[in-house]
């Protein structure tokens, strides 16, 4: 067949456009194999992911796999790859991964909206991808790679004492939302002072930052680094 390619207890059907898993392929190979691939594909659903109950290592980049993941349970599955899907919503799909796949080692996760990585999205920064990284570990605290990085002592030690207030939400008005707050007929709000707002004002102005962090005594909890204390 077509793109299916099988070596050993490897099966791989990459680039073949399927938006659900084909049932030949648990039939035929769900018994044996410990390392599947489907990549660039067109999945929204792992609908007969159950066939392979002895897998290892799952790869599912590029895909549109979105918060409705759902994964049967895979208890030695040490290996997770879901790069460049939709998902978006990080701590659900961390608590389904830490019911279902007890053994999980590596996990990747590059290029959704849920990894705040500043390489694929301009307003995320490097501080925003370590607080996830000390989220996820957190969740997940067995790790010991995520996106390609290996994990750190210094990354668990810090996941075990702050993981938990780490979620962070960095809100965002949408356009419709924007243009109401600031219609062409009226000044566009600014919280500067008055004497602050000439471009040619050099005085400094303090601000509040719009982060939000979650948990029992989160204020005190942001990620410091031994360098700034």
């Amino acid at each position: 067949m077509a793109g299916l390619m099988v070596s050993g207890t490897q099966v791989s059907y990459v680039g073949q456009s399927c938006r659900e898993i084909p049932e030949h392929l648990g039939r035929d190979f769900g018994h044996f194999a410990k390392r599947l691939d489907l990549s660039f594909n067109l999945l929204r659903s792992l609908e007969g992911l159950s066939a392979f109950r002895s897998l290892e290592e799952l790869i599912l980049d590029n895909n549109l796999l979105g918060d409705d993941l759902v994964l049967p349970g895979l208890p030695h599955l040490h290996t997770l790859t879901l790069n460049k899907n939709q998902i978006t919503d990080l701590e659900y799909l961390l608590d389904h991964l830490a019911e279902v796949t007890p053994s999980l080692e590596y996990l990747s996760l590059l290029g959704n909206v849920a990894c705040p990585n500043e390489l694929v999205n301009l307003e995320k920064d490097e501080e925003d991808y370590k607080r996830y990284r000390c989220f996820v570990l957190h969740k997940l605290p067995k790790l010991k790679f995520l996106d390609a990085q290996k994990v750190t002592r210094q990354e668990r030690e810090e996941a075990l004492v702050r993981g938990a207030f780490m979620k962070v939400v960095k809100p965002k008005a949408s356009s419709k939302e924007e243009k109401a707050a600031a219609p062409e007929n009226h000044p566009q709000y600014t919280p500067l002072p008055s004497g602050s707002r000439d471009l040619t004002s050099h005085r400094g102005v303090l601000g509040k930052g719009r982060y939000f962090y979650y948990g029992r005594n989160s204020e005190g909890n942001r990620f410091i680094r031994d360098d700034q204390l």
